[in-house]
Protein backbone atom coordinates (compact mmCIF):
# COMPACT_ATOMS: atom_id res chain seq x y z
CA UNK A 1 0.00 0.00 0.00
CA UNK A 2 1.36 3.46 -0.88
CA UNK A 3 2.07 6.09 1.78
CA UNK A 4 -0.83 8.21 0.44
CA UNK A 5 -3.25 5.30 0.73
CA UNK A 6 -2.08 4.58 4.27
CA UNK A 7 -2.66 8.23 5.22
CA UNK A 8 -6.19 8.15 3.82
CA UNK A 9 -6.98 4.97 5.72
CA UNK A 10 -5.71 6.44 8.99
CA UNK A 11 -7.92 9.46 8.54
CA UNK A 12 -11.08 7.47 7.90
CA UNK A 13 -10.59 7.67 4.11
CA UNK A 14 -9.81 11.38 4.13
CA UNK A 15 -12.29 14.22 3.46
CA UNK A 16 -14.41 15.05 0.49
CA UNK A 17 -14.31 18.38 -1.24
CA UNK A 18 -17.27 19.69 0.76
CA UNK A 19 -17.41 17.31 3.73
CA UNK A 20 -16.31 17.73 7.34
CA UNK A 21 -12.80 16.79 8.39
CA UNK A 22 -11.43 15.68 11.73
CA UNK A 23 -10.96 19.14 13.17
CA UNK A 24 -14.62 20.19 12.85
CA UNK A 25 -14.32 22.31 9.71
CA UNK A 26 -15.92 21.84 6.35
CA UNK A 27 -13.99 21.50 3.14
CA UNK A 28 -14.33 25.20 2.41
CA UNK A 29 -12.65 26.08 5.72
CA UNK A 30 -15.80 27.21 7.61
CA UNK A 31 -15.94 26.10 11.24
CA UNK A 32 -19.08 24.22 12.22
CA UNK A 33 -21.05 25.59 15.17
CA UNK A 34 -21.99 22.62 17.31
CA UNK A 35 -22.91 22.18 20.96
CA UNK A 36 -22.90 25.06 23.43
CA UNK A 37 -21.73 28.48 22.23
CA UNK A 38 -18.57 30.03 23.68
CA UNK A 39 -19.10 31.63 27.07
CA UNK A 40 -18.71 35.11 25.61
CA UNK A 41 -21.68 34.43 23.32
CA UNK A 42 -23.93 32.52 25.73
CA UNK A 43 -25.71 35.59 27.10
CA UNK A 44 -26.56 36.91 23.65
CA UNK A 45 -27.69 33.44 22.51
CA UNK A 46 -29.97 33.01 25.51
CA UNK A 47 -31.50 36.45 24.99
CA UNK A 48 -32.03 35.72 21.29
CA UNK A 49 -33.79 32.45 22.10
CA UNK A 50 -36.00 34.17 24.68
CA UNK A 51 -36.92 37.01 22.31
CA UNK A 52 -37.72 34.51 19.58
CA UNK A 53 -39.81 32.43 21.98
CA UNK A 54 -41.92 35.45 22.93
CA UNK A 55 -42.49 36.22 19.26
CA UNK A 56 -43.40 32.62 18.45
CA UNK A 57 -45.83 32.29 21.36
CA UNK A 58 -47.33 35.67 20.48
CA UNK A 59 -47.85 34.83 16.81
CA UNK A 60 -48.72 31.13 17.04
CA UNK A 61 -50.06 30.60 20.55
CA UNK A 62 -48.91 27.90 22.95
CA UNK A 63 -50.38 24.93 21.07
CA UNK A 64 -48.73 25.66 17.71
CA UNK A 65 -45.37 26.73 19.09
CA UNK A 66 -42.64 24.09 19.43
CA UNK A 67 -39.11 24.05 20.80
CA UNK A 68 -37.92 23.00 17.35
CA UNK A 69 -39.70 25.97 15.77
CA UNK A 70 -38.22 28.39 18.32
CA UNK A 71 -34.76 26.97 17.68
CA UNK A 72 -35.14 27.26 13.92
CA UNK A 73 -36.26 30.89 14.12
CA UNK A 74 -33.44 31.71 16.54
CA UNK A 75 -30.85 29.97 14.37
CA UNK A 76 -29.75 27.48 17.01
CA UNK A 77 -29.97 23.75 17.66
CA UNK A 78 -33.06 22.60 19.63
CA UNK A 79 -30.72 21.07 22.21
CA UNK A 80 -29.51 24.56 23.04
CA UNK A 81 -33.05 25.71 23.82
CA UNK A 82 -33.41 22.76 26.20
CA UNK A 83 -30.01 23.55 27.71
CA UNK A 84 -30.98 27.10 28.62
CA UNK A 85 -34.67 26.68 29.48
CA UNK A 86 -35.69 23.00 29.65
CA UNK A 87 -39.12 21.94 28.41
CA UNK A 88 -41.55 23.90 26.24
CA UNK A 89 -43.54 24.78 29.37
CA UNK A 90 -40.39 26.17 30.99
CA UNK A 91 -39.57 28.18 27.86
CA UNK A 92 -43.09 29.63 27.98
CA UNK A 93 -42.73 30.51 31.66
CA UNK A 94 -39.42 32.29 31.05
CA UNK A 95 -40.93 34.16 28.11
CA UNK A 96 -44.02 35.38 29.96
CA UNK A 97 -42.05 36.37 33.05
CA UNK A 98 -40.31 38.98 30.91
CA UNK A 99 -43.51 39.96 29.10
CA UNK A 100 -45.45 40.21 32.39
CA UNK A 101 -42.68 42.16 34.16
CA UNK A 102 -44.36 45.60 33.87
CA UNK A 103 -47.43 44.32 35.74
CA UNK A 104 -45.20 43.02 38.52
CA UNK A 105 -44.67 46.58 39.75
CA UNK A 106 -48.32 46.79 40.83
CA UNK A 107 -47.65 46.03 44.53
CA UNK A 108 -45.16 48.90 44.72
CA UNK A 109 -47.67 51.23 43.04
CA UNK A 110 -50.35 50.26 45.57
CA UNK A 111 -48.08 50.94 48.53
CA UNK A 112 -47.73 54.58 47.55
CA UNK A 113 -50.84 56.01 49.17
CA UNK A 114 -53.67 55.41 51.66
CA UNK A 115 -55.70 52.21 51.74
CA UNK A 116 -58.93 53.94 50.76
CA UNK A 117 -57.42 54.81 47.38
CA UNK A 118 -55.96 51.41 46.59
CA UNK A 119 -58.78 50.53 44.17
CA UNK A 120 -58.13 53.52 41.95
CA UNK A 121 -54.36 53.06 42.06
CA UNK A 122 -54.61 49.40 41.05
CA UNK A 123 -57.16 50.08 38.31
CA UNK A 124 -55.17 53.00 36.91
CA UNK A 125 -51.94 51.01 37.01
CA UNK A 126 -53.42 48.00 35.18
CA UNK A 127 -54.99 50.19 32.50
CA UNK A 128 -51.67 51.97 32.09
CA UNK A 129 -49.99 48.64 31.30
CA UNK A 130 -52.74 47.62 28.87
CA UNK A 131 -52.94 50.96 27.09
CA UNK A 132 -49.22 50.91 26.27
CA UNK A 133 -48.80 49.03 22.93
CA UNK A 134 -45.31 47.86 23.93
CA UNK A 135 -46.64 46.01 26.98
CA UNK A 136 -50.10 45.16 25.61
CA UNK A 137 -48.91 42.93 22.74
CA UNK A 138 -47.09 40.32 24.88
CA UNK A 139 -49.90 40.38 27.45
CA UNK A 140 -52.42 39.57 24.72
CA UNK A 141 -50.30 36.58 23.72
CA UNK A 142 -50.23 35.38 27.33
CA UNK A 143 -53.99 35.67 27.73
CA UNK A 144 -54.73 33.90 24.44
CA UNK A 145 -52.38 31.04 25.32
CA UNK A 146 -53.75 30.71 28.87
CA UNK A 147 -57.35 30.61 27.64
CA UNK A 148 -56.66 28.00 24.96
CA UNK A 149 -54.24 25.63 26.69
CA UNK A 150 -54.26 24.12 30.18
CA UNK A 151 -50.44 23.85 30.40
CA UNK A 152 -50.13 27.54 29.56
CA UNK A 153 -52.91 28.37 32.02
CA UNK A 154 -51.07 26.48 34.76
CA UNK A 155 -47.90 28.48 34.16
CA UNK A 156 -49.88 31.72 34.10
CA UNK A 157 -51.70 30.89 37.36
CA UNK A 158 -48.45 29.98 39.08
CA UNK A 159 -46.81 33.20 37.95
CA UNK A 160 -49.55 35.65 38.92
CA UNK A 161 -50.45 33.83 42.13
CA UNK A 162 -46.93 33.67 43.53
CA UNK A 163 -45.44 36.86 42.17
CA UNK A 164 -48.34 39.29 41.94
CA UNK A 165 -51.60 38.51 43.75
CA UNK A 166 -50.02 37.27 46.98
CA UNK A 167 -47.73 40.28 47.11
CA UNK A 168 -50.73 42.60 46.78
CA UNK A 169 -52.69 40.65 49.39
CA UNK A 170 -49.79 40.99 51.83
CA UNK A 171 -50.29 44.77 51.80
CA UNK A 172 -53.97 44.60 52.78
CA UNK A 173 -54.72 44.39 56.49
CA UNK A 174 -58.16 42.86 55.91
CA UNK A 175 -59.76 39.42 56.29
CA UNK A 176 -59.65 37.07 53.28
CA UNK A 177 -57.06 39.27 51.59
CA UNK A 178 -56.11 36.74 48.90
CA UNK A 179 -59.74 36.12 47.91
CA UNK A 180 -60.36 39.87 47.77
CA UNK A 181 -57.36 40.41 45.51
CA UNK A 182 -58.45 37.57 43.22
CA UNK A 183 -61.93 39.09 42.90
CA UNK A 184 -60.41 42.47 42.05
CA UNK A 185 -58.10 40.83 39.52
CA UNK A 186 -61.04 38.97 37.97
CA UNK A 187 -62.84 42.30 37.53
CA UNK A 188 -59.86 43.87 35.77
CA UNK A 189 -58.81 40.85 33.71
CA UNK A 190 -62.40 40.35 32.56
CA UNK A 191 -62.56 43.96 31.45
CA UNK A 192 -59.22 43.56 29.66
CA UNK A 193 -60.48 40.46 27.85
CA UNK A 194 -63.58 42.25 26.58
CA UNK A 195 -61.76 45.46 25.66
CA UNK A 196 -58.46 44.24 24.20
CA UNK A 197 -59.03 40.62 23.13
CA UNK A 198 -62.70 40.27 22.15
CA UNK A 199 -63.04 44.02 21.51
CA UNK A 200 -66.68 44.42 22.50
CA UNK A 201 -68.09 47.87 21.75
CA UNK A 202 -68.55 50.40 23.22
CA UNK A 203 -66.10 49.09 25.85
CA UNK A 204 -63.31 48.61 23.29
CA UNK A 205 -63.23 52.28 22.29
CA UNK A 206 -64.29 53.89 25.58
CA UNK A 207 -62.02 56.50 27.12
CA UNK A 208 -59.68 54.87 29.68
CA UNK A 209 -60.38 57.59 32.24
CA UNK A 210 -64.09 56.83 32.03
CA UNK A 211 -63.38 53.16 32.66
CA UNK A 212 -61.08 53.91 35.58
CA UNK A 213 -63.75 56.12 37.13
CA UNK A 214 -66.37 53.36 36.86
CA UNK A 215 -64.21 50.39 37.81
CA UNK A 216 -62.12 51.86 40.64
CA UNK A 217 -64.98 51.91 43.21
CA UNK A 218 -65.85 48.29 42.37
CA UNK A 219 -62.21 47.20 42.75
CA UNK A 220 -62.00 49.18 46.00
CA UNK A 221 -65.08 47.35 47.28
CA UNK A 222 -63.48 43.98 46.52
CA UNK A 223 -60.26 44.93 48.27
CA UNK A 224 -61.44 46.75 51.40
CA UNK A 225 -65.26 46.53 51.53
CA UNK A 226 -67.32 44.60 54.06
Amino acid sequence: MSDDAKGQKANGNGTSGNGANGNGTSGNGATRRRGRPPRTESGDTRDRILTTAREEFSERGYEKTSVRGIAKSAGVDPALVHHYFGTKEQVFEAAIEVAFAPAMDAPEALADGPLDGVGERLTRFIFGVWENPATRTPLLAILRSAVNNEAAATVFRRLIAAQLLRRIAAQLNVPDAELRVELAAAQLVGCAMLRYVIRVEPLASADPEQLVARLAPVVQGHLTGP
